[in-house]
């Protein structure tokens, strides 16, 4: 085979720059990687925050119901307060379910970028 036959110095050009094609792709692709698992773990962080102070709220707004719920009992103070407590606690308590709901996501999301699942 002849060696200064331009066919194949072009192949091996063209081969060249397949290659460098291939391995941009392969750099934009862990790059890309590395960008969704820092965004998952830094949407866990925020989500398990805010679980936290709406679970807490959920606490105060039972209480809340607890107490306005016993002072209907005791003849103080009318149902309408008791049924907007509930309303606030029931509330609450659905922001915390959305939450949960966005944690598990989350974790999904995280499970996906570290490269599990299809």
């Amino acid at each position: 085979m002849p060696i200064f036959d331009a066919r194949t110095w072009s192949a091996y050009d063209v081969t060249k720059v397949e290659k460098e094609m291939s391995v941009a792709g392969y750099e934009k692709a862990i790059q890309t990687a590395f960008r969704e698992v820092a965004d998952a773990l830094a949407v866990r962080g925020t989500v398990n925050q805010q679980i936290a102070a709406q679970q807490s709220l959920v606490n105060a707004f039972a209480e809340t119901y607890r107490l306005s719920n016993a002072r209907y009992s005791k003849g103080i103070d009318n149902y309408l307060s008791v049924l907007i407590a509930q309303r606030s606690l029931f509330a609450a308590q659905q922001g915390l379910i959305f939450l949960r709901l966005a944690r598990v996501a989350n974790l999904v999301t995280l499970y996906r970028a570290l490269g599990g699942g299809a």
